[in-house]
């Protein structure tokens, strides 16, 4: 068979992270067929063209291989749906596009197929039969670990519970997963928490890497010319209104800090009524979801970002805020620990700990001095962070097990 030398990339809605690695592919010659649901690319039909803002691609359209349909009923049906089944209709959209990519491999012929969680075990099948390398993406903690933490959080704060969706995915989902992680050649992980919660059995035969996003562009803080006149901490939490993110904790270290100079804005989607949410705590500012641009424009008006999350992968939120100048306090378990210098860029806090969430919340209204210092720490931090180096990463990895295939 005549392979061709270059990779293969399959996700539904061709996220940040996804897009970096197309467009390092695209650089290096290297992208042979983008397979995804709603995307548009150079040369595109012009009734298509009307999709470029939000689903537009750097590069020709001849090599996007679209399944529209899924992902329309999905956005036309999304606002009146319940949350489980708009779980099933983004599973439904996953799988499809999946199938879709496993038939079209035999024409194509690439060296790599990288595929994501979920969306990876039909493709990865016939890439068997063929000789392809399966490249494997797990953006979030492995299941079990997943699972686990957050069933902990369910007898925890039982109140809460509605909100942990992943406790209650079917068991054929699970498998699904494990088959993947089984079938993958290689797995890239955002952070070191991911890796650390994949199986030793597992890790322990696959060649395994940690590949960090990259950090937008910094922006000016505007909170430097407000300090003089506000001596408000202003604190962010961005991310679903879950205690899979923490939020209970960080509301309970709020009302420790009772007549503190401090305010909390959240920004996210909601997993219960509102009024839940204001029992809970009720002198909060609440923000719609909104685009990427005016997310950081919000953050441009805080000064520090919490985050206490119970189990995630790479919160990407985390580097946005740093481009913003905003420290963090964060756990572990966000999966930027190599984020934090401690009391220069923000500070880790321990899962299941408002109090610790309060001490480190005090230190920075303790040192609001040290703030503009504290900022451009923070920019320097996030200037570390690029896509270019993330998607080196992954397209090293596959070429070097390709290359030890030929040879062996």
């Amino acid at each position: 068979m005549n392979f061709l030398s270059g990779f293969c990339v399959s996700h539904p809605t061709g996220n940040t992270f996804v897009r970096a690695l197309l467009n390092e592919l695209r650089k290096k010659e290297k992208l042979v067929q983008y397979f995804t649901t709603i995307g548009v690319g150079e040369g595109a039909n012009p009734i298509l063209k009307l999709l470029e803002k939000k689903r537009g691609y750097e590069f020709p359209d001849s090599k996007i291989s679209r399944l529209w349909f899924p992902e329309l009923l999905r956005l036309i049906t999304d606002d009146y749906l319940s949350q489980e089944k708009r779980r099933i209709h983004v599973d439904r959209s996953y799988d499809a596009l999946d199938q879709l990519a496993a038939r079209t491999l035999p024409q194509l012929l690439p060296i790599v197929i990288h595929a994501y969680e979920d969306g990876a075990i039909n493709s990865f099948k016939e890439a068997k039969k063929l000789g392809i390398c399966c490249s494997y993406e797990l953006p979030i903690a492995h299941w079990q670990t997943v699972r686990r933490l957050l069933s902990e959080e369910a007898e925890r704060l039982p109140e809460w519970e509605p909100t942990l969706e992943s406790t209650r995915e079917p068991e054929d989902k699970l498998f699904r997963k494990e088959e993947e992680l089984d079938l993958a050649d290689c797995i890239t992980c955002p952070s070191e928490f991911v890796l650390q919660s994949i199986p030793k059995n597992i890790r322990s035969k696959k060649n395994c890497i940690v590949a960090p996003f990259g950090s937008p562009p910094c922006l000016p803080n505007k909170r430097l010319k407000q300090d003089n006149k506000n001596n408000n901490l202003k604190l962010l939490f961005v991310g679903s209104m879950s205690q899979r993110k923490g939020l209970a904790d960080l509301f309970e270290a709020m009302k420790m800090l009772r007549n503190d100079p401090v305010t909390l804005t959240v920004l996210g989607q909601p997993s219960m009524p509102m009024e839940f949410y204001r029992n809970c705590l009720p002198n909060f500012e609440y923000l719609a979801p909104c685009s990427n641009e005016n997310v950081r424009k919000v953050m441009q008006e805080h000064d520090a970002l919490v985050l206490p999350s119970i189990a995630e992968g790479r919160a990407l939120v985390q580097q946005e805020a740093l481009a913003c100048g905003l420290p963090l306090i964060v756990t572990a378990n966000a999966g930027g620990e190599d984020l934090i210098e401690e009391g220069i860029t923000g500070y880790l806090v321990s899962i299941r700990s408002p109090e610790d969430i309060f001490e480190k919340i005090t230190r920075l209204i303790e040192n609001r001095k040290s703030i503009p210092e504290i900022r451009e720490a923070c920019q320097a931090k996030a200037k570390l962070y690029t896509w270019k180096e993330y998607s080196r990463k992954i397209i090293d990895l596959n070429l070097s097990i390709v290359q030890s295939g030929s040879e062996n």
